[in-house]
């Protein structure tokens, strides 16, 4: 009596599963799904976390050097998570749009010359010329921002764009080359876009910097447009005499001495950071009045430079 065959025709056993030590046909791969809502936002929260990290960063660069000049330090002012975000903002000047503009060309050239042009999964794509032609300029490039970064000190205030071309320099190595293929690894390929990002980063930096330094100058310049102040208290006060109007006001009154010829800085939580009329924030102080029950603060329009007819 013959046994039964152990396969039989079909490839299935008795049970209906594929026999033992045969592969089953492989199906067509699933592909991922990158742009399903989870994954979109998941993408949404990084990088939304990254750019208020940055903001932050960037607005407390710019504040702390910004009252540096009128020597006033960051942790005295208490800023809040988001007035240092705010400050940021004044960082949207054309040193920044142009360097955010560099950085944006040569990130998304790839990523459009890629959807564009699909390619095999096999073999690498035909490069573009654009492509081919950013990969031979790499060293060139890059040389170039190592020449401006030596002469630091001879191209200010434009020494930004040193780190800024080094690093697009670095991410031009990123392209495809003449045979399709991009570089690999961690030498070729993630070592240059972190020195890239921190190229960026410095570059970005020294913008900010130099941005709070200029408006801060530009704000000091003239002090008479401030926002002025006057001062009613119940007790003298130790301000300047020679620049500011000291008057003694009838007994009857509670606050006797009134004190004008001020301008206001900055306000913080009932502190009022006044200088007075021809201050220079190179050699004057600056003054701190509390308000008070016994401090009466009130606020004026600043004397606006007379124009000449």
């Amino acid at each position: 009596m013959s046994e039964p065959d152990e396969h039989p025709p079909g490839g299935h056993t008795p049970y209906g599963h594929p026999p033992q030590g045969h592969a089953a046909a492989p199906g067509p791969a699933r592909e991922s799904e990158p742009s399903s809502p989870t994954a979109l936002l998941k993408v949404v929260i990084a990088q939304g976390t990254f750019i208020a990290a940055l903001m932050f960063y960037l607005g407390a660069m710019y504040t702390s050097t910004f009252y540096g000049y009128f020597h006033l330090s960051l942790s005295a002012l208490d800023l809040s998570f988001g007035e240092q975000v705010t400050q940021s903002l004044h960082l949207l000047k054309l040193e920044v749009l142009v360097a955010a503009g560099v950085v944006l060309l040569v990130v998304a050239v790839p990523w459009f010359t890629a959807r564009s042009r699909p390619s095999a999964v096999s073999t690498p794509r035909a490069p573009t010329r654009a492509e081919v032609l950013a990969r031979r300029l790499q060293l060139p490039v890059v040389a170039v921002g190592v020449v401006l970064l030596a002469l630091w000190s001879k191209i200010q205030p434009y020494g930004w764009t040193a780190p800024l071309i080094i690093a697009a320099g670095l991410l031009m190595g990123q392209f495809r080359d003449a045979t399709g293929r991009r570089p690999t690894g961690f030498r070729y390929r993630a070592l240059p876009v972190f020195a890239a990002g921190a190229f960026l980063f410095w570059a970005l930096t020294q913008v900010t910097v130099q941005t709070a330094e200029r408006d801060a100058a530009a704000r000091a310049r003239d002090v008479t447009d401030w926002t002025g102040v006057l001062v009613l208290s119940t007790h003298p006060l130790a301000l300047p005499t020679g620049a500011v109007t000291k008057e003694v006001l009838p007994g009857g009154v509670r606050h006797r001495y009134r004190y004008t010829g001020l301008r206001l800085l900055l306000e913080r939580d009932g502190r009022y950071y006044v200088v007075p009329l021809g201050w220079d924030a190179k050699r004057d102080a600056m003054y701190i009045v509390r308000e008070s029950d016994a401090v009466w603060i009130g606020l004026t329009p600043g004397t606006q430079p007379k124009l000449l007819g």
